[in-house]
């Protein structure tokens, strides 16, 4: 698994066609090919390269639905 920084993470925005990377509790997600990011973009509410853990309080959903994307690395200080 590979480490990222904050600063590494968001290079990873899912813009014009570059990957689309987030980070949850810890955990680096590829967000790329899920329907639910479109150009590095979470309906909206949420964009790629980003640390949502704290965002997540404020979801529609529960965390559970991270368990479905590809967990690539972790986040680190």
């Amino acid at each position: 698994m590979e480490e990222f920084t904050k600063e590494e993470l968001s290079k990873y925005t899912g813009k014009d066609g570059s990957k689309c990377y987030i980070a949850y509790k810890g955990k680096v997600y590829d967000v790329t090919d899920s329907m639910l990011w479109d150009d590095g973009d979470h309906q909206g509410m949420h964009e790629g390269g980003m640390d949502l853990t704290e965002e997540m309080d404020d979801s529609p959903h529960d965390d559970d639905v991270m368990e479905e994307l590809p967990v690539i690395g972790t986040l680190i200080n």
